[in-house]
This record gives C-alpha cells, sequence and structure tokens, in this order.
C-alpha cells in the first residue's frame, strides 16, 4: 500500500480494547463522555463531544472510558507513525490521504486484535485522521457554525461559548505535546511560530478566524489556546435585525452612513461583535472603490472585488523585521486607496488614521476597544499621547473631531446578546470640549420569564443629522429622512 514504510506492526503486542467496568458486553457509545441512558451504541462519539452531557454521571465511570480509549488510540497511533511514510503521505491530496491512513489503521486494528464495535471503530478513524491531517480533537468544534469561542487551558480542559454562554465540552488531547503540536500546525500556517523562546503568538485559521496561542513556560498548567470562530455565512445587517441587535431602521441609517462615505468608528468591548459589524458595514462600498485592510492577524471578509489585504509581522529570533499597523497605515497611503479600514486599532497607528480620513479618504473605518461613544474619543487621545507626539491636548481633539463622523457603539449584554447601543455623531467643539450627538440608542426595558433582556432602539428625535448635506450630496437624503422618520413613529 503507498505510504507504508514497513510491516512491523505485526510483530507489536498489546492488550484488547475492554469496554468500562459494568458494561461488559455492550460497546460503549462515546469515549469522549458520558452520554444520556438512552444513548446506543450506534451514536456517533462527535455527538456526545459536541453538545454538553444531559445528565452528571459518576466521575470515576467517565475516567475509566476516557483513560481506556486514549490508551486504545495511543497505541494505534503509535503503530501508524511507525508504519506510514510521512514524506510520501505529504504528497497526496488531503482525501488520497485520509483514504490511506484508514486503510492502515484498520489493518492495525485487525492486527493488534482490538476488541471494537464499528461506531467505535470509525470513531478512532476519524480521530487519527483528524490528528495526523487537521487539527486533532478540535476538528469536530471547528465544523460547528454555533460556537462563537474556542478556549483550550491546559490538553485535559475545552471550553467553547455558544448562544453568549460558556460551557465545558468532555473533548481532550492526548497530552500537552500533542496541544502544543496543533497550535504549531495552525501558526506555521501563516509564517509563525510558537515554542519556548517565543511563546506568544497571534495567527489565523483559513477561514478568517482569529488564533492566540500562549505556551509554557508563560502558561504555566501547559499551553493555552484560544480561538475567535467566524461562521462561514457571511453575516449581512439584515440578518442582524432579524437576531434583533439593530432595529430595521436603525439599519437602513447604518446603510446609508457608510454608502455616503462617512468616516467610521465601530467602539466596543471584547467579544460585543465590532468585527462582524464592520464586515456587514463594508458590504455598502460600491464595488468599484479600491479597499486597502490594515490588520494584526487578516480576517476581514470584505464582499468588494477591489480589494488589497495587508497583515503585520512580528519581529524574527533576533528581533528585527518587524512591521507595525502604524507601518501598515502609512504605507497604504502610497497605494492609491479610497478607502482604508484598520481591523482594529490600538495604538499610536491612530492618528495616521485619522490623518487618512481628513486627506480625502472619505469612508475609512476602524474598530476600538472601549466602553461607550465618549470614552473611545478618550481613548484615541490616550493612544495619540502613546506615540510621543507632543500635540497639545486641544489640536487632538480638533484632529478628532475633523476626521471622525460617526462612532457605532456595540457591546455584549449580561444575557450574552449583542447590540448596537449608540449610533453617534461627531459634530463639533465647543471650547475645548468635543460635541457629540446620539442619533440611536438601545432601551432596556426589563427581561423575559428565560432571563433574556427584552428592550427597543429607539430615535432621538434629531430630524437633520450633522452628515445631512454628505447624504444628500449621495442622493441619500430621502432614505436617510425615512428611516428617521420610522423610528421616531415607533417611538411614538
Amino acid at each position: 500500500m503507498f505510504g507504508r514504510r514497513g510491516n512491523d506492526t505485526d510483530n507489536r503486542s498489546a492488550p484488547a480494547y475492554r469496554p468500562p467496568e459494568g458494561q461488559a458486553g455492550e460497546p460503549a457509545a462515546s469515549f469522549a463522555s458520558p452520554g444520556s441512558a438512552g444513548e446506543t451504541a450506534a451514536a456517533p462519539v462527535r455527538r456526545t463531544a459536541e453538545t454538553p452531557p444531559l445528565a452528571p454521571q459518576p466521575q470515576r465511570a467517565q475516567r475509566e472510558r476516557s483513560e481506556g480509549y486514549y490508551d486504545t488510540k495511543s497505541q494505534v497511533f503509535s503503530a501508524l507513525i511507525d508504519t506510514i511514510d510521512l514524506s510520501q503521505l505529504a504528497k497526496l491530496d488531503p482525501d488520497t490521504a485520509r483514504e490511506e491512513i484508514r486503510d492502515i489503521v484498520n489493518d492495525i486494528i485487525a492486527i493488534k486484535n482490538f476488541a471494537m464495535s464499528i461506531a467505535e471503530q470509525e470513531e478512532l478513524l476519524e480521530d487519527i485522521c483528524n490528528d495526523v491531517l487537521g487539527y486533532g480533537p478540535l476538528e469536530p468544534l471547528l465544523a460547528r457554525d454555533d460556537i462563537a469561542d474556542i478556549m483550550v487551558n491546559g490538553s485535559k480542559q475545552v471550553y467553547i461559548e455558544v448562544a453568549g454562554r460558556v460551557e465545558q465540552t468532555n473533548i481532550r488531547f492526548r497530552d500537552n505535546q500533542q496541544l502544543l503540536n496543533v497550535c504549531q500546525r495552525i501558526v506555521s500556517q501563516v509564517g509563525r511560530r510558537v515554542d519556548e523562546s517565543s511563546p506568544i503568538c497571534d495567527a489565523r485559521l483559513p477561514d478568517g478566524s482569529r488564533v492566540n496561542v500562549i505556551a509554557p513556560p508563560l502558561a504555566i498548567d501547559g499551553t493555552a489556546l484560544t480561538i475567535r470562530k467566524f461562521k462561514k455565512d457571511k453575516l449581512t445587517l439584515d440578518q442582524l435585525v432579524r437576531f434583533g441587535s439593530i432595529s430595521s431602521h436603525g439599519a437602513e441609517v447604518l446603510k446609508i452612513i457608510s454608502r455616503v462615505r462617512c468616516n467610521i468608528v465601530i467602539s466596543g468591548g471584547t467579544g460585543s461583535g465590532k468585527t462582524t459589524l464592520l464586515n456587514c458595514l463594508t458590504n455598502y462600498i460600491e464595488r468599484s472603490e479600491r479597499v486597502i485592510t490594515c490588520e494584526d492577524s487578516a480576517e476581514l471578509q470584505l464582499q468588494q472585488p477591489h480589494v488589497v489585504r495587508l497583515e503585520t509581522r512580528p519581529p524574527n529570533l533576533e528581533g528585527e523585521g518587524e512591521v507595525t499597523m502604524r507601518d501598515l497605515v502609512k504605507n497604504c497611503l502610497r497605494m492609491r486607496p479610497e478607502r482604508i479600514i484598520v481591523g482594529e486599532v490600538r495604538g499610536p497607528e491612530v492618528f495616521d488614521l485619522l490623518q487618512a480620513m481628513n486627506t480625502g479618504h472619505d469612508g475609512s473605518m476602524g474598530t476600538i476597544h472601549s466602553n461607550s461613544p465618549r470614552e473611545c474619543l478618550s481613548r484615541m487621545e490616550s493612544m495619540i499621547a502613546m506615540g510621543g507626539f507632543g500635540l497639545p491636548q486641544r489640536t487632538v481633539r480638533e484632529i478628532i473631531v475633523g476626521s471622525i463622523d460617526v462612532i457605532v457603539q456595540a457591546a455584549r449584554l449580561r444575557d450574552g446578546s449583542r447590540r448596537i447601543t449608540h449610533i453617534t455623531e461627531v459634530i463639533g467643539m465647543e471650547g475645548d470640549v468635543v460635541i457629540t450627538q446620539d442619533l440611536v440608542l438601545y432601551n432596556i426595558d426589563g427581561e423575559d420569564a428565560n432571563g433574556r433582556l427584552i428592550g427597543e432602539h429607539v430615535s432621538t428625535g434629531v430630524g437633520r443629522p450633522h452628515f445631512w448635506e454628505r447624504a444628500r450630496y449621495f442622493g441619500e437624503e430621502q432614505r436617510l429622512a425615512n428611516a428617521l422618520e420610522g423610528m421616531e413613529k415607533r417611538a411614538d
């Protein structure tokens, strides 16, 4: 068989796999976690690994089942590595390679005489294929589209966030070395590395999902891996309306703001949906415009045909070769952009972005961490000061006022839901104070019997926003008037 390195597997001996105590003669339905009492042997392991257990089971039974499975898997995996020629396997396409591995593992199971049901053998085959070709135990979690975050705290603890709630899974890694190997496989795809000499790394998956790895010795209890997953189907503002994140009239205001080339900053806390909202707003950029994105790890998913994507680069082992966000923003000014989009503003690059917004690159956008529109303005001042520019406070505020048109505030509420809570204009200065004006607010009215917050988006009664003339220039003033009027009527 192509890909085999030898047949020394025949000379190996190993004890037959045994089901957990008390279940003799009855094949286990799952190795990873105890399931419900009515679960049958034909039920796939992945189902129980992806969903929380319906009823708590004794910890001893769960540990015996897990250890028995992982002991069997470890023996089969070791025999596979001794048998297969990895250099030849790397030349195959993924589907062919997967079939080769499945054939060899089936032979190993037969030679070692493991007593396994068909369902158990299928799950073992799938797990080992994932270990060799994919991301190991993470594969079933990455395949799910309802998971927002995957948090791995060492080899024995894996948490996920589903519907705004964090829950522990029964997925585990063989050991800390397997976890570190998976992390190295992920970061190497984007030309980065993680090990003892470089224990912190930001990277991304092929679908744009954000990855952070921190390895020992900085992570005391084993490598910590965090993945911010993005849905396979890109969200739109219309979908956000259905989810209740924004009202239909509020979404119409956001569409107009994007179309008329207002400079937008999306503000919010961690996990509030800033990047998702930024992706939604970019859908309303004219397809003829040249857009340049600057990101720490490329995760934006723009739909336009004329997009140039730039990504920062960390320093090498000698501490050289670093390319910062500020370098990217300054360079993209020479690339004839019509809009500049900064995935996340964290430091002095905010000054270069503001300069770009104020020098003919209208419609530029960026995200920033802050808890309110007013705090967003203060954070931009602080970031400019971090760059050591030494400008007077009034001058900094004049630059901000002359550059930013709209601040959109996103928030993750205590029930796990994500809402757009403010659409706020930056309209000018009175003395040394920046004047802002709220167009849309989200008011919380209470909560239902399930603890979900109830609220609505309301207009503040502003009939003509500060960007009205810009809307008139682009022929959108009537649609803007209708959206604002519709919000007022609903509030009445």
